[in-house]
């Protein structure tokens, strides 16, 4: 078991030092707290996303054209001598 990058052992001596610290009491509002922020950051996070994904799609949609009867227009061989002068 390994959660950002840390083990299992070191894990119980941070919850030891954490119950030592601030008490039986006190540990499950913290822990609820946490959690409390976590799940917040998390839809928040999720919410950006969403947010982000429909901006590039809408962008993607208004940057999309119709392909139309447009027919390209040939250089004139008296503009390709001028051009290749410059």
């Amino acid at each position: 078991m390994n959660i950002f990058g840390i083990g299992l052992p070191e894990m119980a001596v941070i919850l030891v030092l954490a119950l030592l610290i601030f008490g039986p009491k006190k540990l499950p509002e913290i822990g609820s707290s946490l959690g409390k922020a976590l799940k917040g950051f998390q839809q928040a996070s999720r919410e950006f996303e969403n947010e982000f994904k429909r901006e590039a799609q809408q962008l993607e949609e208004t940057t999309k054209i119709k392909p139309e009867n447009n027919s390209t227009v040939a250089s004139s061989p008296k503009e390709e001598k001028i051009n290749s002068i410059d």
